[in-house]
């Protein structure tokens, strides 16, 4: 699967513990004991859970001595925000043709 594919990053946000892991490496650069203390998830899971998060294209990883410190990617949100939104307007456009073709009789 590629990380640019939106179903992986569908898939990756559809877990609660991933959304929760992502959301608090939006406000801070963390690792994967760091997070374990501050969620109710073992180290072991927040590991897999990054793993999934890092294959989507959401976390990048980086050495800070004998930790690996996990970040979070908004340009890959952003990107994914920017094409829904093209998609909602085309939706949008469409349904307001509908409602005047039903307002005009026809």
């Amino acid at each position: 699967m590629s990380t640019s594919a939106p179903t992986a990053v569908f898939s990756a946000l559809a877990d609660d513990t991933r959304w929760r892991i992502l959301t608090r490496l939006g406000e801070s650069p963390a690792s994967a004991s760091a997070l374990a203390r501050e969620l109710p998830v073992s180290r072991q899971a927040i590991v897999k859970h990054l793993e999934v998060l890092r294959g989507a294209g959401l976390v990048e990883a980086e050495t800070h001595g004998r930790e690996l410190v996990h970040h979070a990617l908004g340009g890959r949100l952003s990107s994914l925000a920017r094409d829904l939104d093209r998609i909602a307007q085309t939706w949008d456009r469409r349904l307001g043709d509908l409602k005047r073709l039903a307002e005009e009789g026809g």
